[in-house]
């Protein structure tokens, strides 16, 4: 289930991510103001919830290939979920200083 709602989020931003982009071409100054906002701290959380949704789609992603293409594959299907879990929780950690970095010094104003 985790599998496609990241798949779906993931498709949502992207569907966002080429609008926004064609906007550039309509009205510079709107873009602008577009990117603008995403500088604040509110859309780098919500950066580091896109990191998080493709770094799970991927990760199980990797896994679901395993689990129709190996032939051990469906009897290693829990292990390699909770494989996926750790490592995408140990990338998560790695993440949270270069995503959400500059969000906290300018909350905490440094």
């Amino acid at each position: 289930m985790a599998h496609r709602v990241t798949g779906v989020l993931i498709f949502f931003f992207l569907f966002v991510h080429v609008l926004d982009t064609a906007l550039v071409r309509v009205s510079p100054e709107d873009y602008d103001n577009v990117v603008a906002t995403y500088k604040t701290p509110i859309v780098a959380l919500l950066e580091y919830g896109l990191v998080a949704a493709i770094l799970f789609h991927a990760l199980n992603g990797l896994r679901v290939i395993a689990v129709d293409f190996w032939s051990k594959g469906p009897r290693y299907q829990k292990q390699m979920l909770w494989t996926v879990v750790g490592v995408w929780v140990v990338l998560m950690i790695g993440a949270l200083y270069p995503v959400l970095g500059h969000a906290v010094r300018e909350v905490l104003g440094s």
